[in-house]
């Protein structure tokens, strides 16, 4: 088995926390843009047009929307 590793000590353990920090804040506004994105695009969606019945007998249909 190898030795265990030592703990990290003075100017390397406070870089460590100091990019901890700034993941967390990094996280933190990536996550609200996401959530307001997901916020507008619920807004815009329209609604789905009614459906539509064609009924055939044999032979071409042409159907024009109004």
């Amino acid at each position: 088995m190898s030795a265990p590793t030592p703990r990290p000590h003075g100017m390397r353990r406070v870089e460590r926390w100091l990019v901890g920090v700034a993941m967390v804040i990094v996280a933190f506004i990536l996550e609200k843009v996401v959530v307001r994105a997901v916020r507008r695009s619920g807004r815009e969606v329209d609604p789905e047009p009614e459906p539509t019945t064609l009924t055939s007998r044999g032979g071409e249909v042409d159907f024009e929307p109004d």
